[in-house]
């Protein structure tokens, strides 16, 4: 396979325009040996003579006049990716793909994909909801660039980053009545919708309950936090929640929001390759998942 070397081509053009290896030697401030070298390698990586003497002016032979023909349009199409790279960096025209949990997604991503935009209004943002298992294995893959996930979570070629605390808390109909403090033995006593098995959200609240020695069976188990909050407001049951999700609940009228006892908190956390490189928007996707970590959400 034949290689090109710009700086070679270059300095090939030059010699021909201006019919003198000196010359060129002067306009690319080089010695004329080293001119002379580049043309000798240039004319062996294609295997053919390109400048011949003739008299004391340098010609460029057939060969190198089809080469000629091509150098005008290689010069412009290094420029023109010189010049798109550019602006990606100076600009951040880049992609940035972002993964997260369906919760995480509705109450903290809109506030940094905003604060991200108007840095990088040609920024290329696009998120991707799942579970903290599926997301992490996506960042490792390199099908996602950044992760926010719910802790514990590792990985060799992943650094890993708390960001935030997010208390768990419960929702409950106005009208259901609640002991002043909030127990798992309390809790099991009336009628609770869970978040489905398998995801970090259910986990959590098992653990908590397990570590009382309660066992609860839900009236309910479904996917959605979204769905789990309108069941509660239709005053169907109570739910154990991370409070990021009661931003947008009805009014207190509707739903009463309280902490449990002991308090339970899930931890939030940053994943990115160790030798991902942090280019322009990814990086401040980044420093926005850090700006998280004085963020407790807590219930009184």
């Amino acid at each position: 396979m034949k290689n090109l070397n710009l700086d070679y081509l270059n300095t090939f053009v030059a010699v021909v325009r201006l019919g003198s290896f000196s010359a060129a030697a002067d306009e690319l401030q080089l010695s004329q040996p080293a001119v002379s070298l580049q043309i000798r390698q240039l004319e062996r990586s294609l295997g053919t003579t390109l400048i011949e003497r003739v008299g004391r002016v340098a010609k460029a032979t057939v060969a190198g006049e089809a080469l000629l023909g091509h150098a005008t349009g290689i010069d412009a199409a290094v420029r023109s990716a010189i010049a798109d790279v550019s602006q990606h960096v100076a600009e951040g025209t880049g992609r940035v793909r972002i993964g997260t949990g369906a919760t995480a997604c509705i109450f903290l991503l809109p506030r940094i994909v905003a604060t991200v935009r108007r840095r990088y209004p040609n920024l290329e943002i696009t998120v991707t909801t799942g579970n903290t298992a599926d997301i992490t294995k996506a960042v490792e893959e390199n099908v996602l660039d950044v992760g926010l996930v719910t802790m514990p979570v590792s990985g060799r070629s992943l650094d890993v980053t708390p960001v935030m605390n997010d208390e768990f808390v419960l929702i409950a109909p106005a009208d259901m009545t609640l002991p002043a403090r909030i127990t798992a033995a309390a809790l099991a006593t009336r009628p609770a919708i869970l978040y489905e098995q398998g995801g970090n959200t259910r986990r959590i609240t098992d653990e908590w309950f397990a570590r009382s020695g309660t066992k609860i069976t839900p009236i309910m188990s479904m996917g959605s936090v979204e769905a789990i909050k309108a069941m509660v407001s239709a005053g169907l049951g109570c739910a154990i929640l991370p409070a990021l999700a009661t931003g947008n609940l009805p009014s207190a009228g509707e739903v009463v929001i309280r902490s449990l006892s002991p308090r339970l908190h899930r931890r939030l956390a940053s994943v990115v390759r160790r030798d991902k490189r942090l280019y322009a928007g990814l990086s401040d996707v980044l420093q926005c998942f850090r700006d998280l970590s004085n963020s407790t959400r807590q219930i009184r």
